[in-house]
């Protein structure tokens, strides 16, 4: 399909406000469809309709598509669209504001989030997505590059980001896209992010996540601090019990935020003092 013909017809333009960009090269689409591994069986939310080129591929190959659009000027035009096709509904939401078990019904426990998302709200639908008590079993997203390799970065590169996703899941880059794959191009690169969710859930249970992620954050506070300092600052702890804190965990209290691994990250939080407010 021609995204601009399309639009041309519709008499629309794309929103800046919502950071539209609609992805128009049919090799990307297709390589977000292959690393989804879709089967017959599947059942798929899409964050973002657009005008449905991702909607087709996913009709095509999956039981149900749940396609999410946010913006009230595209509902018309899909819902005429998809009207003859039995396993497409059309959902005029924000995804943000959308109950993922409600919409998914009684697939919330075995769905595939796929989408083009919008720059300036990754960040948040990634969190959306991965802390939902019916998180997908799989997500391909595509991203912002820069924002794509900070999710996969390796100890050395790590930064608060990165432990977020990295604790819900095993993220990889799929593939890189370059600003032309869009219309209208983007000002930067993009790349198709493929997590997969750790099996049986995350590293630990909601009402301990929420502790981990206080010391994570007060860790990446300051992040050109040595890991003494910025805990110190933040939590706020004595230097010396954060020193004591940092050697039981068996890390070197000199070392930065970014140099830690997930793992030493989940012994900072096992060995951790009492925090300020806590009871």
């Amino acid at each position: 399909m021609s995204i601009r013909r399309t639009l041309a017809q519709l008499g629309l333009d794309p929103k800046k406000s919502l950071g539209q960009s609609f992805m128009v090269e049919p090799r990307a689409l297709q390589r977000m469809v292959q690393a989804a591994d879709l089967s017959p069986a599947d059942a798929v939310l899409e964050i973002g309709a657009g005008l449905g080129a991702l909607t087709d591929l996913l009709a095509e190959r999956a039981r149900r598509v749940v396609t999410v659009e946010v913006d009230g000027r595209f509902i018309p035009y899909l819902r005429r669209r998809y009207a003859h096709a039995p396993n497409v509904e059309v959902v005029h939401a924000d995804i943000l504001q959308a109950d993922l078990a409600h919409l998914m019904g009684a697939d919330a426990e075995a769905y595939k989030a796929l989408g083009n998302l919008p720059y300036y709200i990754t960040s948040a639908i990634l969190r959306h997505l991965l802390e939902s008590p019916t998180p997908p079993r799989l997500l391909v997203l595509t991203v912002q590059r820069e924002v794509a390799e900070r999710i996969t970065a390796a100890p050395g590169a790590m930064s608060l980001l990165a432990v977020s996703v990295q604790f819900y899941g095993t993220p990889q880059i799929v593939a890189r896209l370059k600003a032309g794959s869009f219309y209208p191009p983007p000002e930067v690169e993009s790349a198709i992010v493929r997590i997969e969710p750790r099996t049986g859930g995350p590293l630990l249970p909601s009402h301990e996540a929420e502790r981990f992620f206080r010391i994570v954050r007060a860790g990446f506070g300051q992040p050109r601090k040595q890991l003494r300092n910025s805990l110190a600052a933040a939590l706020p702890l004595e230097a010396q019990k954060v020193v004591d804190w940092l050697t039981a965990a068996g890390i070197d209290p000199r070392r930065r935020p970014e140099s830690l691994a997930l793992e030493e990250w989940l012994a900072l939080y096992r060995t951790a003092p009492p925090l300020e407010g806590e009871p």
